[in-house]
């Protein structure tokens, strides 16, 4: 009797245990008044801030944050062997050892590998030939062994081949220390800089390098030093210093290597520094100096430079200026603007021109001969696709290197030979466990948003999928900076199509995927269309029957985050499950605080909220200013604690309000990363098990046990 009456006991506590994690912890209120305009807005977790002001409540909000993480993990352990299944899969897809394909550069082939059940890459070349001996140059495996987090930045070899710059981020903050090692006896220099951008440029002399250095506290990219190797980094100079707060800057070189640039961009206005290579002593010249609303990039060709600028010109044209006049006086068009196509990027050999474009939210490849200007494109079959230029670095190749995948074509590398059309297929990457293209689909479909304009759509799922509604579909999107979401491969993906999910990407306003104007009409005072685009592509995948309010799923990212919390707001009742991974949810609060990375150089995206009109426009639709006491969708928010895109308090402050005004009983799940930022864990496998927690929690909800 004693046993079965402490058993009854035992159970009973645990129990109590479990019923106390599965009650979600109540985030303490301190109203905070915050006013512009004459308009008060009241926060009571402002608070929350404090461990990114460092303040008095640093350790309370540490708590906090423990607490989330505490009913999250209570909330899904009944997912944990779902889980593991998922990562199982997933990780059972991957070649884990593999190899990049080789490229050459300098008398050098440089390759990338990858180990079995190792996180990180190697890097190494050979010289000359692939059969000569292989060298050694980063294993971060080794390297970041003792590093919770370990991002290697940029790799760059001196011009005459003999030292390696390399940076690292060790805190995933994006501040990246600077390091240079001795190839030809392994060693590392004395030499390095505490903390850049990771941004790195050789001059052509083979001791000076100049990096980006950002601002400690905004983390804005601000000034260009100058290192000579052999000299501590404390005497290092500054050569350029961005002082306009809404601008960031960096240094490039020329595909000649004959030039090296400074950069300065803000979001629709750019300008140009240059010197010569061989001359890292010299001042650095304007270009052309900004100009409202002008952006201009500049690479060198003989005895021009070739500008892509949208001066003029909407969807970008190409102009060349001889190396000695570069005033917009002395610009000449090559290739002028066209309404319906965007020219993306240009990649310049000696023979060749070759120019990246959208149109119609399709890339293409342009081929163009300098000596007749004879051109064609590269044809591709595929409806839903991504094609892109690769990495390029010899300047007399007549190869062009290019990548291509789709929805269900797995990643690939070919040379194409520019004079022949002749194409060669190097590499596809290989999925494991019997992946067959043929057993999925993939489709271009267009919606109609509420305006009457056609809103691309690019779908994937496995053959059999069937439209009566019934099936779940996550819908994913972004829609912000002009950055276009592309319909490409994902082995992880599989998972999901494999247990009957539709995946699809809404093309929604604000990206660049049909053009420039594309990306106008879905930022500042037209944002809102990025919210009613996805909206009404969610429509229409229910009208159309591919899916249902009841298995009918919601993820983006950051911007992408915000567009999840906006279509939350808006339509509630849409979604049976949102993901929302990194969320910049408290609009108006961070672009009204300038200390706040990125905020300054925004402002021509989001608006600057002490303009009134711009306040109360953000205010419409910022996901944290517009939860109300209504019932909301199952929601899982993650973030990681040393963010410096999005700060973590943003999607801690949405989720506890969610909490206190929300009016379902439906999931609201928030996970902190404490050892990392925006771009999440650093491991190639740590990566997929972020992935399979986020599908276990869709999956989950579906009622789909394995």
């Amino acid at each position: 009797m004693r046993l079965a009456f402490l058993t009854i006991l035992l159970i009973s506590v645990m129990n109590t245990i479990v019923e106390a994690q599965l009650q979600p912890p109540v985030c303490e209120k301190k109203a905070k008044i915050l006013e512009e305009h004459g308009d008060k807005r009241v926060d009571n977790y402002y608070w929350l801030n404090e461990y990114w002001l460092k303040g008095p409540d640093s350790n309370k909000v540490v708590d906090y944050l423990t607490k989330e993480n505490d009913y999250f993990y209570a909330n899904m352990k009944h997912t944990e062997a779902l889980q593991d299944k998922l990562y199982n899969e997933m990780l059972g897809r991957i070649k884990q050892t593999d190899q990049s394909v080789p490229y050459f550069k300098k008398g050098y082939w440089y390759i990338t590998k990858t180990e079995e059940g190792k996180e990180y890459a190697k890097y190494t070349r050979r010289k000359t030939s692939m059969s000569s001996d292989e060298e050694l140059l980063l294993d971060a495996n080794v390297e970041g062994a003792s590093y919770k987090y370990y991002s290697v930045g940029v790799l760059a070899v001196s011009p005459d081949n003999n030292i390696l710059a390399y940076a690292v981020d060790t805190l995933s903050r994006r501040k990246f220390q600077i390091y240079f090692k001795n190839l030809a006896t392994g060693e590392l220099l004395q030499d390095i800089i505490p903390v850049s951008t990771g941004n790195v440029v050789w001059a052509n002399d083979n001791k000076t390098v100049f990096y980006t250095l950002q601002n400690d506290h905004t983390l804005r990219s601000e000034k260009i030093m100058k290192h000579v190797i052999g000299t501590p980094a404390s005497e290092d100079k500054v050569v350029f210093f961005e002082q306009d707060e809404t601008y960031n800057t960096w240094i490039e070189k020329s595909k000649s290597e004959d030039y090296i640039f400074i950069y300065s961009n803000s979001t629709l206005s750019s300008e140009v520094r240059f010197i010569k290579a061989s001359n890292p002593n010299d001042e650095f010249t304007i270009f052309a100096p900004r100009e409202k609303d002008m952006l201009y990039s500049v690479d060198h060709y003989k005895s021009d430079f070739y500008v892509r600028t949208n001066w003029n010109a909407l969807n970008f044209r190409l102009m060349k200026c001889p190396v000695n006049n570069t005033s917009k006086d002395a610009w000449h068009e090559e290739i002028g603007n066209r309404t319906d196509v965007l020219l993306d990027e240009m990649e310049l050999f000696n023979d060749y021109l070759v120019l990246s474009e959208r149109s119609k939210a399709a890339t293409q490849i342009r081929v163009i001969r300098w000596a007749d200007k004879k051109e064609y494109y590269l044809d591709f079959q595929e409806s839903a696709y991504v094609a892109s230029v690769a990495y390029n670095p010899d300047f007399n190749s007549t190869k062009l290197r290019y990548n291509y995948q789709s929805m269900i074509t797995p990643p690939s590398t070919f040379d194409i030979d520019m004079a022949t059309k002749e194409n060669f297929l190097l590499k596809q990457q290989e999925i494991l466990g019997g992946y067959n293209a043929a057993n999925y689909e993939t489709e271009r479909l267009w919606a109609s948003a509420h305006d009457g304009t056609k809103v691309p759509l690019s779908i994937v799922y496995k053959k059999g999928f069937k439209r009566d509604g019934n099936q779940p579909l996550l819908l994913y999107g972004y829609g912000s900076y002009g950055n276009s979401m592309n319909p490409s491969f994902s082995s992880a993906r599989l998972s999901l199509l494999d247990r009957g999910f539709a995946f699809v990407i809404a093309h929604i306003r604000g990206g660049e995927e049909m053009g420039r104007q594309w990306y106008e009409d879905g930022k500042m005072f037209n944002k809102k269309n990025t919210f009613t685009d996805f909206i009404d592509c969610a429509e229409f995948l229910i009208k159309n029957k591919y899916t249902s309010t009841k298995h009918l799923y919601a993820n983006g990212g950051s911007a992408g985050g915000l567009l999840m919390g906006a279509v939350m707001n808006m339509r509630p009742d849409l979604w049976r499950g949102v993901v929302a991974a990194v969320p910049f949810v408290d609009v108006v609060t961070t672009m009204l605080d300038e200390s706040i990375p990125l905020t300054t150089g925004e402002f021509d995206e989001w608006g600057n909220p002490k303009n009134k009109d711009s306040y109360f426009y953000m205010k419409s639709y910022s996901p944290y200013d517009n939860v109300e006491k209504k019932a909301y969708p199952n929601l899982m928010v993650t973030t990681g604690l040393h963010d410096s895109q999005v700060q973590y308090f943003e999607p801690a402050k949405w989720v506890a309000k969610l909490r206190e005004l929300k009016t379902d009983h439906n999931k609201l799940l928030l996970y902190i990363n404490m050892d990392v930022g925006h771009g999440g864990a650093s491991g190639r496998f740590q990566r997929l098990k972020e992935v399979a927690r986020d599908y276990a929690f869709l999956i989950d909800l579906e009622g789909i046990k394995e």
